[in-house]
Formats: C-alpha cells, structure tokens, sequence
C-alpha cells in the first residue's frame, strides 16, 4: 500500500496497486507543470487509487484535447495526468508519495526536448520522445 499528499496535506490518497515504471520527461508541458528539468511519474491503475481526503480540492487542466492534470488548488501540487483515450490508468507524480518506491527510474523520455541548463549524468535509457510510440502521456 502507498499513500501519498499534495504539499499543504488538503488532498491524502491511497493506492493498493502495482506501481509502473518510473518515467522522467523532459518534454516542454512537464517542465512547465513541474517548474524543474523533468517530471518524474509512473502508471497506476485508477481502480486501486482512492482519495482519502480534499476530493474536492483537486482541479484538472486540459493540457491538450483530451489529456487532464490534476493538482491540488490550494498550494497547486501537481498529483496525476490522465488521458480519456486511456480511462484506467493514471500517471501519479511520484514526487507526492509518502513511501521509499525502492526503485529507480525506468527511462528518460523526450530528452530531444530537455532544458539545455539540465545535463543527464546517468546511465538510464534515454529517448528522443517516447519509449513506446503509442503511448499517449
């Protein structure tokens, strides 16, 4: 079990599922929702998410027809994307879970696209876009 909190506690959650791999884009959108080089997030099954608390506080922005991000609108924590062509799943930013994952990233994704004051120094596979063409996130 994982839990997780945006930044002022209003928003708490719960998730009983397996974690996906851990991805860190560099893409333009994620650099400005995040405020940093990259977003680091993993899928989860939505099914096995559960807010325990500040439904009521969480606003989504269409990025992009049909692609949400979900933030808290108190302290504006960014806490997940979806995609409606994908209604079971989540992209959790991993950054807001409470837990050790006891795991490393998986890739680095969008990396044609990555801040130039920002160097990757590890040995992650990196991606000029996605890893998975088909992916949607």
């Amino acid at each position: 079990m994982l839990t997780g909190q945006c930044l002022c506690g209003g928003i708490q959650f719960a998730y009983a599922g397996p974690l996906g791999p851990i991805t860190l884009c560099h893409c333009s959108q994620c650099r400005r929702v995040q405020g940093s080089a990259f977003s680091a997030s993993a899928p989860v099954q939505k099914v096995h998410f559960q807010l325990t608390a500040g439904e009521e506080l969480i606003r989504e922005f269409e990025s992009r027809p049909g692609k949400y991000r979900a933030f808290c609108n108190e302290c504006g924590s960014a806490l997940y994307s979806r995609v409606d062509a994908i209604p079971g799943i989540l992209r959790l930013r991993v950054g807001v879970l409470n837990e050790p994952l006891g795991k490393r990233p998986a890739s680095h994704v969008f990396v044609g696209a990555k801040a130039d004051w920002f160097a990757i120094t590890d040995d992650i596979p990196q991606y000029e876009k996605l890893e998975r063409t088909n992916d949607p996130n």
